[in-house]
């Protein structure tokens, strides 16, 4: 049987992180499951947690009106989402949504911020690391954006 601390230590996400800091995520930790279609989190609602990606896929989106739901991004297997648990006022800035069944290791942000604050090794380690996501996902977006209204766009 596997436990989420062999889980977490084998997630890409967490590679070279001490065993030491492994366990204390593990107290953050639990299993869960979502549905194709089912959302882990909505824009605009309070972000406590985050996920890693055991298995599945969840599509990033945003709401745009008069065109609705539009993906942006999306995560897979081996791969980390949601990062708004880190910034205060703790609001998601996007929806994520299963496109097919997902598992997942949630980690709960506000038992973390604590841990972050009662372990600074912790918080610095998982801070570089959340760091590097938040700079992937703002080079992802400037292309994006280059895609959208650079010159090869049409208005």
């Amino acid at each position: 049987m596997e436990t989420l601390e062999r889980v977490l230590k084998e997630h890409p996400f967490l590679k070279g992180l001490e065993p030491r800091l492994i366990t204390i995520l593990v107290g953050c930790a639990s299993n869960v499951v979502f549905q194709p279609g089912e959302f882990l989190f909505r824009e605009g609602g309070e972000a406590n947690s985050f996920y890693f990606i055991r298995s599945g896929k969840v599509m990033i989106e945003t709401f745009i009106p008069e065109k609705g739901p539009v993906a942006i991004q999306s995560r897979e297997s081996g791969e980390v989402t949601g990062w708004s648990w880190l910034v205060p006022p703790y609001r998601w800035h996007f929806d994520a949504r299963a496109v097919e069944l997902t598992r997942a290791i949630a980690l709960d942000g506000k038992c973390l911020r604590g841990k972050f604050d009662n372990d600074h090794d912790l918080g610095y380690e998982m801070m570089k690391k959340f760091t590097a996501v938040i700079a992937d996902r703002l080079d992802a977006t400037r292309i994006q954006l280059m895609d959208i209204y650079g010159p090869q766009a049409k208005h």
